[in-house]
């Protein structure tokens, strides 16, 4: 396998250390209070200006940040492979990599950001719904229509079913990082995709041997 040249690895270890950073600053500050200066203390790079020779502005960083730390986002960007996968096995990729997000505290911290920022100011809320909630929406209704389409599934409204079933992994998350309930150190993400997707088939899925 050829080795990238030393320039280019320089270029996105850099890119890397700023994209670090910035996830701190932003977990700390929020986006809006979050300087480059304060970004390029954190990378620990000289100037604040070299932040602009990798992103073209705060708000680019910020997308960056968020896909680079949101795993699910990485696979509904391109969800051709997906696409026609069983509904079982099409729904566990997507549900596991909708919570591995969980898996570090500095995604947590990201998380709580993203909720909060967005509660707050409509501006910032549209700019993350570009990023996350509005590409996850559209490529899982678009998996489900297809499901739907190959008789798999039976027919309602996609973006019902999209909520039916991403609103349970996200009341998981509320109610294990926002407000914890009793339970929220013993149920693990894996049990909670299990049981979501044992719930909405339930619901949703055509049995063949009864036509």
């Amino acid at each position: 396998m050829p080795v990238p040249p030393r320039d280019t690895q320089d270029y996105e270890q850099r890119r890397q250390q700023i994209i670090d950073g910035a996830l701190k600053t932003f977990a700390r500050k929020g986006f809006e209070k979050a300087t480059n200066k304060d970004i390029a203390e954190a990378a620990g790079i000289g100037s604040p200006g070299l932040i602009y020779h990798y992103f073209k502005d705060k708000a680019d960083l910020f997308q960056q940040v968020v896909k680079q730390r949101v795993p699910v986002l990485r696979l509904l960007m391109h969800p051709e492979p997906l696409m026609d996968l069983p509904p079982r096995e099409g729904l566990l990729i997507i549900g596991r990599g909708y919570l591995q997000a969980l898996a570090q505290p500095s995604n947590v911290a990201l998380f709580r950001l993203l909720i909060g920022e967005a509660m707050r100011k409509p501006h910032i809320a549209d700019m993350i719904n570009q990023i996350i909630p509005g590409r996850a929406f559209a490529a899982l209704s678009a998996y489900l229509a297809r499901q739907m389409d190959a008789g798999r599934l039976r027919r309602i409204d996609p973006g019902i079913a999209t909520r039916s079933f991403l609103g349970p992994l996200m009341l998981y998350i509320l109610s294990r990082e926002i407000f914890p309930q009793p339970d929220r150190d013993t149920l693990d993400p894996e049990t909670m995709v299990a049981a979501a997707i044992d719930i909405f088939l339930n619901g949703m899925e055509i049995d063949a041997s009864a036509s």
